[in-house]
């Protein structure tokens, strides 16, 4: 990664003036796009149903970065126009999937014939040792413009804080973070939102007892992570890890490790038997933070607990003179 002090200027500027020039050439500055009478949003939206399958509403918002509500008056269009056809969610009916219908396929294969003319087009212009350039340099580029997404500001990490107890909002906004990034990064559903919903409702109801606590990371006042330990469900006086998460604007920053160290800190005060935590396998990145607070992996199954099959896991953290006897 190179530090931002150390990109040319020059090399900035004739980066936007070709930006600037591939959004005119490829139609963006238009209220259509490839030869559609669809705006870019929607054709990109048809697109993306296509590559991905029946899709919600909430995943598209994620992938497409726009406003919940832009989204909707656009799907309510592609529906009216007959591109899309809603379908009841295999687990609950009142939740609706969005698919193609016979005309949609149509549509996103004249989308795919126009886009790839569009191309070959340009190609055409280039010897083969440029046109791999362009592919390599493209796909690097764009992928970096993704990663914008998850890389918090310095400054803004810097500025949370983090504070105990409960909230107003609090169980709405935690609910929501693990809602939207689960949905897309784990393909998750409303039963995961809900079981964390109705899972925290209940704890809040507790933490009136000394055992219990939970930590907020806020930004700006607003609330970008959380973690809390259930010193009560598990019996035997074992701890519950419970509800660990971060916006995505809050991740690489520290502010994770921040949140845990309060965790740890508090299971240590109390003198807790072990913490217990449940999870599952492919979140490399919470695994070795964990790992760094002294949690090992202590079992691995098959299970559907979060709504869907997955290899869950459990790891424990025990205290250093136990762990050694």
């Amino acid at each position: 990664m190179t530090h931002p002090s150390l990109i040319n200027e020059s090399l900035i500027n004739e980066i936007r003036r070709a930006s600037r020039l591939m959004v005119r050439e490829l139609g963006f500055m238009n209220s259509t796009l490839a030869a559609t009478d669809y705006s870019p949003s929607a054709v990109h939206t048809l697109l993306e149903i296509s590559a991905n399958g029946a899709m919600t509403a909430a995943q598209l918002v994620q992938i497409l970065g726009l406003e919940k509500s832009s989204v909707s008056r656009m799907l309510s269009r592609l529906l009216a126009a007959g591109e899309l056809q809603e379908k009841p969610d295999g687990e609950d009916a009142r939740f609706k999937r969005l698919e193609l219908t016979e005309q949609g396929w149509g549509t996103v294969s004249r989308i795919n014939d126009y886009g790839a003319m569009r191309v070959v087009d340009a190609l055409t212009h280039l010897d083969a040792g440029q046109q791999q350039n362009v592919a390599l340099g493209l796909t690097a580029y764009a992928q970096a413009l993704a990663k914008c997404r998850d890389v918090p500001r310095p400054a803004a990490a810097n500025n949370v804080t983090i504070v105990s107890g409960y909230r107003p909002g609090m169980i709405g906004r935690i609910a929501q973070m693990h809602g939207e990034y689960y949905a897309r990064h784990h393909g998750f559903g409303h039963f995961f939102e809900g079981k964390v919903a109705s899972g925290l409702a209940e704890f809040s109801a507790r933490l009136d007892a000394e055992c219990n606590h939970i930590w907020l990371a806020v930004l700006e006042g607003n609330i970008v992570g959380s973690v809390a330990i259930d010193g009560e469900d598990l019996g035997n006086n074992e701890a519950h890890l419970r509800w660990f998460i971060l916006d995505d604007r809050c991740r690489g920053s520290g502010v994770g490790r921040r949140l845990l160290a309060e965790a740890m800190a508090f299971c240590d005060r109390r003198a807790f038997s072990a913490v217990q935590l449940w999870t599952f396998s492919g979140l490399h990145a919470a695994r070795a933070l964990y790992e760094s607070f002294g949690f090992t992996l202590h079992k691995e199954w098959q299970g559907d607990q979060w709504g869907m099959m997955m290899t869950e896991q459990q790891f424990s953290r025990y205290p250093v003179d136990s762990a050694s006897t």
